[in-house]
């Protein structure tokens, strides 16, 4: 773990400095943590949040090749590694592996983001440069985000726990359990809420935050962020005040949200989780109950498109494409309202009857907007929760929920197991360096 948090701010987000500021920000080459933490300027700590930003997409398309396949969503054939289809889908003996690449690296770039800020935490706490209002404009943002990367690690070890204190590397916070983790999450997003409050904002971000780079919009995504938490701790009052003071709009594009994007510039990246269509060898390809599970005339079908031939690996076929990211350049959500508006219906359903028409209301949002007809099951918790799993499903698709709310429900029993003694996990064991 040592190793992991001692990370510094990536080389893109020094690249993208103008000339103007390399005077004032000091060796640009070797950049350490000293340079940061007395009397950060503004062009330091901006540098800081790009970092941020721009790390949380490293290992990105693996986190969501590991949950994918876990959770059956699709299949990733590649001749580099037989672990995605032996390890992952639990093939005859093969186990999850606490120290090799799949869980290790995602989780590592995750902890790296943590790292950058907590140092921007501090950086922005000891400046005497900035006013009050601007220090938790900085706060607020980086312990949302923290909150945010600490969950991701948490959905692939679940009741194997995480640490949430690792700022000081001589001395490591304990490994938390499920709940306590989920807690501490809270604890720290309701922190970054109260800072973003009454903050100023003096920092630039990407197009991926368009819409969402003031304080007020700010609270917003991370009121978003703590309503997926709440659910997880099925906190249901917590998922529905927390929506309130979030984005979510039954009215408003259900694509509306915060992204990772990427592009072609010098020194940026392209979105690694993108394959053409058709391509033979290195695929990302559909689950096959992707299709045949779908209801007649869902138009989310175009998530999985239909290949020209059928590919294979490992006793394992599809033939359809994962099409949710049709370009190198497609963004990848941190979370949007379609997500938040089937939040809101789980939760009106677990809190009782009581709710149960605003929630189908939710629902009906989502499947008029994809060419099905409103919901006319039964008016039961378990109806109703089945419909809207189905929806998540669908709409989330390779955005990294599948598993976790199979799980979150005791429904990974439900999983397809296409070869006879695979297996689906639980949850990733600790790795070895902790």
């Amino acid at each position: 773990m040592k190793k992991i948090i001692f990370a510094i701010i990536s080389g893109l987000a020094v690249m993208v400095l103008s000339p103007s500021c390399k005077k004032e920000i000091g060796n640009l080459n070797n950049p350490t943590i000293e340079d940061f933490l007395e009397n950060a300027t503004k062009p330091e700590l901006n540098n800081l949040v790009t970092g941020i930003e721009s790390g949380m997409r490293n290992n990105l398309a693996m986190y969501l090749d590991v949950v994918g396949l876990i959770g059956r969503e699709m299949y990733r054939f590649t001749a580099a590694d037989p672990r995605y289809l032996s390890d992952l889908l639990g093939a005859k003996t093969a186990t999850l592996d606490n120290n090799t690449f799949y869980l290790t690296n995602p989780w590592a770039s995750r902890y790296r983001v943590v790292k950058n800020c907590n140092i921007l935490i501090e950086a922005a706490t000891n400046s005497g440069l900035l006013t009050d209002d601007e220090k938790k404009g900085y706060t607020g943002f980086a312990k949302t985000i923290k909150a945010y990367q600490l969950l991701l690690n948490l959905n692939l070890t679940h009741s194997n726990g995480i640490r949430v204190e690792v700022a000081d590397p001589d001395n490591l916070g304990p490994v938390l359990a499920y709940k306590p983790s989920l807690a501490a999450i809270k604890s720290l997003l309701d922190e970054g809420q109260t800072e973003l409050g009454g903050a100023s904002v003096a920092f630039s971000l990407t197009s991926g935050f368009t819409g969402f780079n003031d304080n007020a919009s700010l609270v917003a995504f991370n009121r978003a962020i703590y309503a997926r938490v709440a659910a997880y701790d099925e906190d249901w009052a917590g998922v529905l005040t927390s929506l309130d003071n979030s984005f979510m709009d039954m009215d408003a594009d259900l694509g509306l949200g915060i992204y990772h994007v990427f592009s072609t510039a010098s020194g940026d990246i392209l979105n690694p989780a993108f394959v053409r269509q058709n391509e033979a060898g290195e695929v990302r390809v559909a689950h096959p109950s992707y299709a045949t599970d779908l209801q007649p005339g869902d138009d989310r079908i175009g998530k999985a498109t239909l290949r020209n031939s059928p590919v294979s690996s490992s006793d394992l076929t599809s033939n359809r494409d994962v099409w949710v990211y049709t370009s190198a350049t497609a963004p990848v959500p941190l979370i949007r309202n379609e997500e938040l508006i089937l939040l809101y219906a789980e939760a009106k359903i677990r809190q009782g009857a009581a709710g149960f028409n605003d929630a189908v209301e939710a629902i009906n949002t989502i499947r008029n907007a994809h060419n099905l007809t409103p919901y006319s099951g039964p008016l039961t918790s378990t109806a109703l929760i089945d419909e809207v799993l189905y929806n998540r499903r669908y709409s989330l698709f390779f955005e990294g929920h599948r598993w976790v709310d199979m799980r979150r429900y005791n429904r990974l029993a439900q999983l397809p197991k296409d070869r006879a003694e695979d297996d689906v996990w639980e949850m990733f064991p600790l790795p070895l360096t902790e």
